[in-house]
């Protein structure tokens, strides 16, 4: 009897472990005795309950038939816990967007915040990173890693150069879920937002996940404790979803107004004798006497011709600026002058070859140049792919904590009259914190990326093609012998374009609405060809609000229509974009030829001559003019600063 009983105790404590086993599986808690999981996997990790480490393994009921693992109830796999539900999907072969290149096709730049090939959920793209930034990813044999959202839902992600492999070419229609396809390299990710696929123990045989052993791409799907895997919608990349909020040209304009009303500059530590000459100024430009005709400049181009013709005078006669020596090339001191964010080097050259402005003693300047080139920083330190440019933001960060401990300068006004000039899309994102209250001459004035009216300058984005003759190819036809009424071309960067050509293209023989034109001179010739004969050129809003098309239209003397809700206009403390373009909203553009052709005669007469009186402030010179890009520019910032002085 007693060896029955004890005999009965074994079988009820086996049967007990068995259960017990069954139940921890499909968490990812333990090995299954029955598991024919080879045994270099055998070892299981559990992770503490008074701890959340990293990676930990998890065991999953089959999603597919994975090489390796073909007779196994089960497979094996890394997981990261995440604080909420990410969905990836990465194309590595395929197109790549939000890059430039130049006109030698050298210095290719993302315009992108990151790469169109990842898409995040939620706002933080450092929460929302590729795990291409792993240093195992693709690079352990048969392994798949994972990123988990907690204890019941995981995402997994095949590695390029995985030894694990999916049989079949696609994922079968089925009744539970719609099916998916994958071609080889050119996926285009934007096809797949709304593709879900389900998956369970019945659907494994018919079921299955193309084979990606030879190609790049990274495809995301996750899977639950009820056996089932899914891929989900994924959120897109900020700059392919439409704003969050939108401030119209009209609320621009109201917020410039009060923010001259009270300054928001940091008060300064100590007093200066420059803070008493500037605030001198700008008494005097406040009480400038009253102009309503001058020969050099037009007046219905400018807010208060008054103000502005007074200010500029005033900035000749005293302005001041101290150029930083510290920084190494090519991210400091070095222009870059052709291309895309050629304005930012055309300012950096012609700041550094300046006598008239440039002092040697910092005591005597009215304002500090910090010069680094946002390109450059972007082409010598981001490391291609990787999704990541916290090294970028932590370089100017060192910079300005050197700045701040070898000066004192930078400590007496927290940086508040400091400037900067930087054209690449990313600057907005590198400059933010460090060199939060400087003066920040940006092309990419967006207000939802902390564009601030008023303090902020908005810098022209001009497409240099030519260093030696900037100017080339400069003009157009008389308004009288343009007979195009509208005239786009460009790639399908962003979500508005797409917007513009569904609803223009190839729809109406006014509207010439076209996708990329080819590549070459002759496309190019075409491409200015159309500029020239259109009354109106539109400028819609690609990856970033900002676009060079703004800057064309004025070069081949074409009234553009700027379409990018958030976007200050270049020099807009000054300028009044009303007399020489049309600002239209978003919403505006299944109305835009009816808009158009609303404008009058006579109306469209005085845009077009604005447009050829605006010129000669969107101008680079290799040896600068009064009035041009460079005195522009360098106004707006000496005004703003002005209009935000502060007294100790």
């Amino acid at each position: 009897m007693g060896h029955r009983r004890l005999l009965f105790l074994l079988g009820i404590l086996a049967v007990n472990y068995l259960l017990f086993q069954s139940i921890l599986v499909p968490y990812g808690s333990g090995n299954a005795p029955w598991s024919s999981v080879p045994q270099k996997y055998d070892k299981v990790r559990f992770p503490s309950l008074h701890s959340t480490p990293k990676y930990f393994t998890v065991w999953s009921p089959p999603m597919a038939s994975v090489s390796g693992f073909s007779n196994s109830s089960a497979f094996i796999a890394t997981v990261e816990k995440m604080p909420s539900p990410i969905v990836q999907f990465e194309v590595g072969n395929g197109k790549k967007m939000g890059k430039h290149n130049d006109e030698n096709g050298d210095l290719v730049s993302e315009r992108n915040i990151y790469n169109a090939d990842v898409f995040e959920h939620g706002t933080d793209k450092n929460d929302a990173r590729s795990l291409s930034e792993k240093k195992d990813v693709g690079r352990k044999g048969d392994r798949l890693d994972l990123e988990s959202v907690g204890s019941e839902n995981f995402y997994a992600i095949l590695a390029k150069g995985s030894d694990v492999n999916f049989s079949g070419k696609q994922f079968s229609k089925t009744k539970r879920g719609a099916s998916w396809s994958v071609n080889d390299n050119n996926i285009d990710s934007r096809e797949y937002d709304s593709v879900r696929v389900h998956t369970s123990h019945s659907l494994t045989s018919s079921t299955n996940v193309t084979s990606l052993e030879n190609s790049a791409q990274k495809v995301v799907f996750s899977a639950s404790n009820n056996s089932t895997a899914m891929i989900t919608p994924r959120r897109k990349m900020r700059c392919m979803m439409p704003p969050k909020t939108r401030t119209l040209i009209q609320e621009m304009n109201h917020i410039l107004v009060r923010r001259r009303a009270s300054a928001r500059a940091m008060r300064p530590r100590w007093s200066s004798k420059r803070d008493l000459e500037i605030l001198a100024a700008r008494l005097e430009i406040e009480h400038a006497p009253i102009v309503t005709e001058d020969k050099e400049l037009y007046a219905p181009l400018f807010r208060n011709i008054s103000m502005f013709k007074r200010s500029y005078e005033l900035m000749e006669r005293m302005l001041k600026v101290y150029i930083y020596k510290d920084g190494d090339k090519p991210i400091f001191h070095q222009p870059i002058l052709k291309g895309l964010y050629a304005s930012e080097g055309w300012f950096m050259k012609l700041m550094e070859e300046n006598k008239h402005f440039v002092v040697k003693d910092p005591s005597k300047a009215h304002l500090f140049y910090l010069p680094f080139s946002a390109r450059m920083l972007e082409h010598s330190l981001y490391v291609r792919n990787s999704h990541n440019r916290t090294n970028l933001r932590q370089f100017l960060k060192e910079y300005t904590d050197k700045i701040s401990a070898k000066y004192r300068h930078f400590n007496r006004t927290g940086g508040a009259d400091h400037f900067l000039v930087a054209c690449h899309d990313w600057a907005p994102y590198e400059t933010r914190h460090h060199m939060e209250y400087c003066i920040k001459a940006l092309c990419n004035a967006d207000v939802t990326q902390g564009f601030k009216i008023g303090r902020d300058v908005s810098l022209p984005e001009a497409y240099v093609r030519s260093v030696r003759d900037p100017q080339r190819d400069l003009g157009g036809k008389p308004p009288h012998q343009r007979p195009i009424l509208a005239f786009y071309a460009g790639n399908m960067h962003g979500y508005l374009r797409p917007i513009l050509l569904k609803h223009w293209k190839d729809k109406d023989p006014d509207m010439k609405i076209y996708g990329p034109m080819p590549h070459g001179v002759a496309s190019k010739m075409n491409y200015i060809h159309h500029m020239k004969n259109s009354k109106y050129c539109i400028c819609p809003k690609g990856y970033e609000v900002n676009s060079p098309r703004v800057v064309e239209a004025i070069f081949y003397e074409c009234v553009p229509v700027i379409i990018s809700d958030n976007f200050v206009p270049p020099f807009f403390e000054v300028l009044n974009w009303d007399a020489f373009s049309i600002i239209l909203a978003e919403k505006d553009i299944p109305n835009l030829k009816q808009i158009l052709l609303s404008v009058s005669q006579e109306k469209y007469l005085k845009l077009q001559l604005g447009v050829r009186k605006a010129q000669k402030h969107f101008f680079w010179h290799v040896k600068p003019l009064k009035y041009d890009l460079f005195h522009m520019t360098l106004h707006s910032i000496w005004y703003n600063r002005v209009f935000q002085i502060k007294l100790r």
